[in-house]
């Protein structure tokens, strides 16, 4: 099979700084998941200032990276869109890599894959990736941009649909967990160790009124024959597929 069309046409472009691969990352995560981007969105996720975002952005929208909508809506143009697919790619391969061949848990994958994401070429990245057997998804379930037919609508074009979303007695199976969330790091050690990660098919129990009485908004599910109790918040960052 040969490499994708991404990866071709990302051999041997120009690499943004990292503070804008930052941006365009952020942007590329929020999009996916169907929400609209904001300077407030994301400011609020990348937790600096309004007006460092909106300082970031001016540059950005210069250099044909971004557009402002009429109702300030932030789209990536096609300079940003391949610029961020191709920041999405590498962080993707390299912790797959790191995960698979190294076998580094999920937190230190990520954090590693975030430092080397920006220094990596496109050509070593799309070898790691031949080399690894051409891998569609990140250790989390999310689509590797150039490895499936359509990653930006990736959810939409399986139904998923959050894990809070659903009813009791519903059985669903995991598909992918967010990346939009404030401290990703600790979200994704906290569910490996409830053992909610891809692929794992659950139930959703009733709610248990002594949790409900100590943690509000308790959602339970019951996995490989085990109850597990998590967040209604933290259920709504885990995106499942009947």
């Amino acid at each position: 099979m040969r490499t994708s069309r991404l990866a071709e046409a990302n051999i041997g472009a120009p690499k943004p700084s990292d503070v804008v691969a930052h941006y365009l990352e952020a942007i590329y995560y929020i999009r996916a998941e169907g929400e609209v981007v904001r300077s407030a969105r994301l400011a609020d996720w990348l937790g600096v200032s309004r007006p460092t975002v909106t300082a970031a952005l001016r540059r950005m929208t210069r250099d044909g990276m971004v557009r402002l909508t009429g109702k300030k809506e932030i789209e990536l143009r096609p300079r940003g869109e391949t610029a961020a697919a191709a920041i999405v790619r590498r962080h993707r391969i390299i912790e797959r890599w790191l995960t698979d061949a190294l076998n580094l848990d999920w937190v230190t994958a990520d954090t590693e894959a975030e430092r080397l994401e920006t220094a990596l070429s496109d050509q070593l990245a799309n070898k790691l990736h031949e080399s690894l057997g051409k891998p569609q998804t990140c250790p989390h379930g999310n689509p590797i941009p150039g490895s499936v037919d359509n990653a930006r609508s990736y959810l939409k074009d399986r139904g998923a649909v959050r894990l809070s979303s659903l009813a009791i007695d519903e059985q669903a199976t995991i598909l992918c967990i967010s990346e939009v969330v404030e401290d990703e790091e600790a979200l994704i050690l906290y569910l490996h160790e409830k053992g909610l990660t891809p692929d794992t098919q659950l139930r959703v129990l009733a709610p248990d009124d002594a949790i409900e009485e100590e943690q509000e908004e308790a959602f339970r599910v019951q996995v490989e024959g085990r109850e597990v109790c998590i967040s209604k918040a933290v259920a709504g960052k885990i995106w499942v597929t009947h």
